[in-house]
């Protein structure tokens, strides 16, 4: 199996300062604590088996926030000098509501393999599951930054939970030249059939409304510990309906997922729910539309 990567994450904690790491703790994706060990470019190819990948997107791995320029610089070098040329995009992380945005994002444009940033939106009621505590979109100093990413060329990963999505569709709206990329299916995490999924399925309809947005089939395990095929199958699926095979890819999630799925477990899971579909449109989940939508 062939299969291009949009989403892995790697760290290296003798050299760089990651905060989520330094005393990591259990919380609903998992326990983090097994995750406080470097991840580097080659362990990660040491895990994928049989799967062969071509290319890989690095998104940012919540890098000391005092310094989001380093973890990018680092990733170029191993990019350039050991990776084979991995990561062949970086999607790097920036504080949009900082007054010195422009500067960072000058910064991480500076690198070849930039493409876009991602900077972490999830509120949430339940204190469990809330990762921010601050509606970045609705402070005019974040929407007046987002405006930028358009100068520098840049994509912008979305990760939000449902009950954010009518917000960010507007935001698209509003830039429609800029392409954003919904992160792990859109974090369906309130998994009620009435109120939780039927608020995802809107909140997905209104995103995939906006023509420049895609999404990322990925993160799945971290709401499902306890996952088959068939738990998988909806939110794969109706997501693809959704958003259609033209703007829909599967990604892995890596290490994070590797904490309920071995690598090889979670690409032939996809490959299965897809089975029937065609080859076009397997070649586009698993390969062309990350090449295209991240220009690598």
């Amino acid at each position: 199996m062939q299969v291009v990567d949009p989403h892995i994450h790697l760290w290296d904690l003798k050299t760089h300062h990651y905060p989520w790491l330094a005393n990591p703790g259990k919380s609903f994706v998992g326990d983090a604590r097994e995750l406080k060990h470097d991840y580097l470019i080659n362990d990660f190819l040491s895990e994928t088996g049989p799967v062969q990948v071509l290319k890989i997107v690095h998104v940012d791995a919540n890098h000391d926030p005092d310094d989001p320029v380093e973890e990018t610089r680092w990733l170029q070098e191993i990019a350039d000098n050991e990776g084979r040329g991995m990561p062949d995009a970086i999607v790097a992380g920036a504080d949009l509501s900082a007054k010195n945005a422009d500067e960072i994002l000058a910064a991480h444009a500076a690198f070849r393999n930039t493409r876009g940033i991602r900077q972490i939106l999830n509120v949430h009621s339940n204190p469990l599951y809330n990762y921010v505590r601050r509606h970045f979109m609705r402070d005019a100093q974040w929407r007046k930054n987002f405006g930028l990413l358009k100068h520098y060329s840049m994509s912008f990963d979305l990760q939000l939970y449902p009950s954010q999505m009518h917000e960010a569709a507007s935001l698209a709206q509003e830039h429609h030249e800029i392409q954003f990329i919904v992160n792990h299916a859109g974090m369906c995490v309130d998994r009620d059939p009435a109120e939780g999924k039927a608020q995802w399925r809107d909140g997905m309809r209104a995103l995939a409304a906006c023509p420049n947005v895609a999404v990322k089939i990925s993160g799945l395990a971290m709401f499902d510990h306890a996952w088959t095929v068939e738990s998988f199958r909806p939110h794969v699926l109706e997501t693809i309906d959704v958003f259609g095979c033209d703007r829909s890819m599967f990604a892995s999630n890596f290490p994070v997922d590797r904490l309920f799925a071995s690598y090889e477990a979670l690409w032939n899971a996809y490959a299965f729910l897809v089975k029937d579909f065609s080859d076009t449109e397997k070649e586009a989940l698993f390969t062309s539309n990350a090449e295209r939508i991240y220009r690598i």
